[in-house]
């Protein structure tokens, strides 16, 4: 199932994810920086919903109390908490 989430306090406007039967299949940023967040998709495609939150979490950008990677596991989690 394909999901929309809107970032907050990152350069990224939106996140689009497909889920099936708890995998991420698909992961899309539009904006932020292009390299880094294509490499997150990458590297998160085919795994669990849950090492992808465990792995992610609370990761910080410079300053910033949120990253990308960040608010993918808070996507992950609004996912997680609807199926």
């Amino acid at each position: 199932m394909q999901y929309t989430y809107t970032p907050h306090g990152v350069c990224s406007r939106m996140i689009q994810i497909d889920v099936e039967d708890g995998i991420v299949e698909k992961v899309q940023f539009i904006g932020g920086c292009s390299g880094n967040t294509q490499g997150i998709s990458a590297l998160v495609q085919g795994m669990p919903v849950d090492e992808v939150i465990k792995r992610l979490e609370n990761i910080k950008c410079g300053s910033r109390p949120t990253s990308c990677p960040d608010q993918l596991a808070k996507a992950l989690k609004k996912v997680a908490a609807e199926q």
